[in-house]
């Protein structure tokens, strides 16, 4: 299957990458930066020079054109401030959808982030992050011809992963490493029983495969 990562260098990204890459898919990975490729292509991902904070929804859908499954994991990242948050991670992630649906790619999954609401109160830089990822979550519900899963993970960490996870409608607040979000990216990818579901996710006791089967299941 061909998968296409929005913020192909981002760390989850990376992690998903070579976890795609070696069980066969191709795979390939939207940055800004040409200096970030070999990063990529290490990661055995197709770097993907785009913009998607000035492309087009035309531009977007041509990168997605025979893809399978479209991931959405970029951020505007730390130290960016209020404006940012709502060009990438809102505005961003509803043109990645809007490509997605206009490419024929219905399986779509979102990096989301625990407490992401479109209603959250507070005048911070990251209550305006939960704001944008909230109310990019709430648009990608909304489209029906989308598979979508959205994946809100707890505080993320560059522990090694264990591949034990908690995965659940509602986990509360937790810690869970990098690794282990990509892990679980990458079953849901082939696990499509997992659309029309958000989910928060933090370290467990449970193997990851074993907890996206478990909740595909229910």
């Amino acid at each position: 299957m061909r998968i296409v990562i929005a913020g192909g260098h981002g760390r989850i990204a990376l992690r998903l990458e070579r976890l795609l890459s070696a069980a066969g898919h191709e795979v390939a990975g939207i940055i800004r930066n040409p200096k970030q490729g070999d990063d990529l292509r290490a990661a055995g991902a197709e770097p993907v020079l785009l913009d998607l904070e000035s492309a087009s929804v035309e531009e977007a859908a041509a990168v997605l054109q025979g893809a399978g499954a479209a991931v959405f994991a970029a951020g505007a990242g730390p130290g960016s401030g209020t404006e940012r948050k709502d060009t990438v991670d809102r505005a961003a992630a509803v043109l990645f959808a809007d490509a997605a649906e206009r490419a024929g790619v219905r399986r779509y999954i979102v990096v989301s982030s625990m407490g992401a609401d479109a209603e959250h109160q507070g005048d911070e830089v990251f209550d305006a992050y939960l704001r944008a990822k909230g109310a990019a979550d709430d648009y990608v519900r909304s489209r029906t011809g989308l598979e979508w899963t959205i994946l809100r993970p707890g505080i993320l960490t560059d522990d090694a992963g264990n591949g034990l996870v908690r995965l659940e409608v509602s986990t509360g607040r937790g810690p869970v490493p990098r690794d282990d979000v990509a892990a679980v990216l990458a079953e849901m990818v082939e696990t499509p029983a997992t659309a029309g579901l958000t989910l928060e996710l933090i370290s467990g006791s449970t193997p990851v495969t074993v907890a996206v089967k478990d909740i595909a299941g229910n």
